[in-house]
């Protein structure tokens, strides 16, 4: 299971003149087993944090975050982590970065490589077991961090703008192959986004945030069909809303 229940929480972070900052307010939010979860809002508007704080690296000031009715408060291998900025280890191989969460969770060695063996061929990179980060593409690496992530066999991946640093073309490509990751192990995956189009191809359900403090303001349902044509008039409907309710966001 991979049920997310976010209660009442509130998030402040305090300034260098001992003044807080009220990030997150009183949010409130459910994340069933196995859906694909977009946040989108306006900069600053605490959706990154609210990911922070289902990862476990940001407690709550109030309010209680649980995972299959356990409570949330530290990272652990139950949730895996995709950055934008890659996030790999420079020292470390292709096939290296993929074994380390087994390793940290003490799998046999044989085990260990037999895991991420079968992760490497997921994401297409197996010519490239032995290269390192600095040798490979941003999409490639963005790639061997999927499967670093997925290595740990998590309940829940959690993903902030891992293809905002991409161009269009391997963004949208990621974007499908992601999916048929999604649909093949059906694990829940909650995914920041900056962007519409992305939250409106990828997502079951788009939880749109408020201008700081965050709330939401509104979760939108996907009920369009799959495989999505970006294209299609019922795209473009739910775009043109998202967009009209983030512009009403910018102007207050």
């Amino acid at each position: 299971m991979g049920e997310v229940k976010v209660s009442g929480i509130s998030v402040a972070f305090e300034k260098e003149n001992g003044e807080s900052t009220l990030a997150l307010d009183n949010v409130d939010l459910e994340i069933k087993d196995k859906e694909f979860v977009c946040f989108i809002g306006p900069s600053g508007c605490g959706k990154t944090t609210l990911l922070r704080t289902i990862a476990g690296l940001e407690r709550p000031d109030k309010g209680q975050i649980t995972l299959d009715g356990e409570d949330i408060t530290i990272p652990d291998s139950t949730r895996g982590m995709v950055f934008q900025e890659y996030s790999l280890f420079p020292w470390r191989t292709v096939i290296q970065n993929i074994t380390f969460g087994p390793q940290m969770k003490g799998i046999p060695k044989n085990k260990v490589l037999e895991v991420a063996e079968k992760y490497l061929k997921l994401v297409g990179l197996e010519q490239f077991r032995n290269s390192y980060p600095y040798e490979l593409s941003g999409g490639m690496r963005q790639r061997v961090a999927i499967a670093r992530a997925l290595a740990n066999e998590p309940k829940v991946l959690l993903m902030d703008e891992p293809f905002g640093a991409l161009d269009a073309q391997t963004r949208n490509t990621l974007q499908k192959e992601l999916l048929q990751v999604w649909a093949k192990y059906q694990i829940t995956i909650v995914f920041v986004t900056h962007s519409v189009d992305e939250a409106v191809f990828l997502a079951d359900k788009i939880v749109v945030m408020s201008a700081r403090p965050g709330r939401i303001k509104k979760v939108i349902n996907v009920d369009l069909p799959r495989p999505r044509e970006r294209t299609s008039s019922e795209a473009n409907e739910l775009r043109n809303q998202l967009l009209k309710m983030l512009a009403e966001e910018r102007r207050n």
